[in-house]
């Protein structure tokens, strides 16, 4: 019986479109799954009758509980280079490879966004959009005024996390002409000059810049390294961004300090919940301005995933799985 192959969570219908699958659909059946399960006993009963799962980042989570639940899985391979929503662990119990893919421009990609994010956020081209389209030269779409765009020339920047990522955004940000701070539990003065910027207190950061931009990975240390009292310390024309992961920041807090006026604005990528129910208490807020977690999403990136996952899958058909991340 051929080998079944499961493809989750395309949302951009581009698996076929990003990598030449021919060598694998020769040998095996590929589905595609264009919609997020919604549950995990959906995707469970989805999933049942597949050998190979292939994930897209961090869409569907592929825990313990997910993975002993599918006695025929025999391979998983998610995009990029981490997946912290797979139980790589529990697979290797069962003797099941799991693999990454290179990550390609992805850090670059992400870092682009963010600063589409602090300009769209700053500059209120979400609300000049939506007005202007409803015959509202200066207003929103109903009409009404909006704050004035602020000029970032001359203002702070703070990088929560001075990474890769963080490192991009700080130099964009330099040559805007803005003063770059940062901090994160583990930043010292040498890596803070190493990429041209000023290591500061985290009180200091949030009460003095006029846009904070988070650049962590999540992990126990960092989940809810952003709360009420953070953002309460923020000026009340500053925006804060988030780029990274949602579980940095506490989303609730988050809708009420903005429903307050404190910070101004925010710019978001990213959610608690994803894809994320209409409705959502941010959503109805005018300073909230939200991409559907585009990040890593573009055509470069997307080639590099798909290729990876394609040349994984080749290698497990023949029996020796490459970048395999839980070998024993």
């Amino acid at each position: 019986m051929r080998p079944r192959i499961a493809v989750c969570d395309d949302y951009e219908r581009a698996a076929f479109s990003s990598a030449d699958w021919t060598a694998v659909r020769e040998r095996a059946d590929v589905v595609v799954f264009e919609q997020p399960f919604g549950s995990a006993g959906h995707a469970v009963a989805a999933l049942a009758d597949f050998d190979a799962v292939c994930l897209m980042r961090e869409r569907t989570p592929f825990p313990a509980s997910v993975i002993d639940a599918l006695p025929r899985l025999k391979f998983v391979v998610f995009t990029g280079e981490r997946n912290a929503a797979v139980d790589h662990e529990a697979a290797a119990r069962r003797g099941i490879p799991v693999s990454f893919t290179p990550g390609g421009p992805s850090k670059a990609s992400t870092a682009e966004l963010t600063w589409a994010l602090i300009l769209a956020a700053t500059r209120r081209l979400v609300q000049a959009d939506a007005g202007t389209r409803r015959g509202h030269w200066r207003g929103d779409a109903e009409g009404r005024g909006y704050p004035l765009p602020a000029n970032l020339a001359g203002e702070r920047l703070g990088l929560v996390g001075l990474g890769q990522i963080g490192a991009r955004v700080a130099r964009v940000g330099q040559a805007f002409g803005m003063d770059v701070v940062a901090w994160s539990q583990n930043l010292d003065d040498a890596r803070a000059a190493e990429v041209g910027v000023r290591r500061v207190p985290k009180e200091e950061l949030f009460e003095t810049s006029a846009a904070v931009s988070l650049h962590l990975v999540l992990s126990a240390r960092t989940r809810g390294i952003v709360g009420a009292a953070d953002l309460a310390r923020m000026r009340s024309d500053a925006v804060i961004v988030n780029t990274s992961r949602s579980g940095l920041l506490d989303e609730r807090a988050l809708a009420e300090a903005l429903a307050a006026g404190r910070p101004g604005g925010a710019a978001l990528d990213v959610f608690d919940a994803e894809p994320v129910a209409a409705g959502h208490p941010l959503f109805g807020l005018p300073n909230v301005t939200i991409s559907p977690h585009l990040g890593y999403v573009n055509a470069q990136v997307f080639a590099a995933f798909f290729q990876g996952i394609v040349d994984a899958l080749a290698a497990w058909l023949d029996g020796a799985p490459i970048r395999v991340i839980n070998a024993r």
